[in-house]
Parts: structure tokens; C-alpha cells; sequence
């Protein structure tokens, strides 16, 4: 993964619009957002040139309109928002981090299942079958 600029949370919620669409304009992201935010067209159309200024989405022309399509996927900007938040809230320990969501019984037991089922995987490829 290359070295890639964080992004806001205003524009995360661009972002969930663009990578939901293969290409889409600013008038249709404009409209996604219209009952879950009270940004002004002017605003949405900032947070998109940031994007572009921080090579995270690019654009194809089509007239006069400009159609929006992401340069890094939905997944290495989740891994880099979880490395960030695991380095600044725990210091870079996920053992930590487990620790605390493990001692806080906000876990159902099926996520206890799923993670036990997680870490016998990551075991097995990590280490090998024994």
C-alpha cells in the first residue's frame, strides 16, 4: 500500500457514495447526501477537490461533467484509518486494543465466535498446521 493522505470524516461520507458507484458525478453525490446531511452544494463540491487534490478519487470528462471514480480502494483506506487508530489511541498494540474491547463485555458471543474463529486462522497461517 502506498503512502496516502489521511481523509476527513466529511470526506469519508463522499467517499462511501463514490466507491458504491463505478462512476458518478457531483449533481448525483450531491443528491445521495441530500437527506443525510445539510451541506450545501458549494461544500460537497470542496470536500470532492480535496479528494482530488489528495489523489484519492479521479475524474473522467464527459461534457460538460465530470464523472468521479476512486484511485485507492474502500479496503486500504479502512487499514490505514485502523493502523491510525491503533497507533494514536494504543500506542501501535492491537493486543491492547483487543484487551480492551475484550474486558469491556460490549462483545456478543457470537463476536467472541468469530474472532476465536479469526485468530485459529490467522494461527494456521501464520504458523502452520500442527
Amino acid at each position: 500500500m502506498y503512502k496516502m493522505s489521511k481523509i476527513s470524516n466529511a470526506e469519508w461520507e463522499i467517499m462511501k457514495i463514490i466507491w458504491n458507484n463505478s462512476e458518478i458525478s457531483s449533481i448525483n453525490i450531491i443528491k445521495e447526501l441530500k437527506d443525510k446531511s445539510e451541506w450545501k452544494p458549494a461544500t460537497v463540491k470542496s470536500l470532492i477537490n480535496r479528494l482530488l487534490n489528495k489523489n484519492i478519487i479521479g475524474f473522467n470528462k464527459l461534457g460538460y461533467e465530470y464523472l468521479y471514480y476512486p484511485l485507492v480502494s474502500e479496503d486500504d483506506c479502512i487499514k490505514l484509518e485502523s493502523f491510525s487508530f491503533v497507533n494514536r489511541v494504543f500506542n501501535g498494540s492491537i493486543k491492547s486494543m483487543l484487551l480492551t474491547f475484550a474486558q469491556s463485555d460490549e462483545l456478543s458471543k457470537l463476536d467472541i465466535k468469530d474472532l476465536k474463529d479469526i485468530l485459529n486462522q490467522l494461527i494456521k497461517r501464520k504458523c502452520g498446521e500442527d
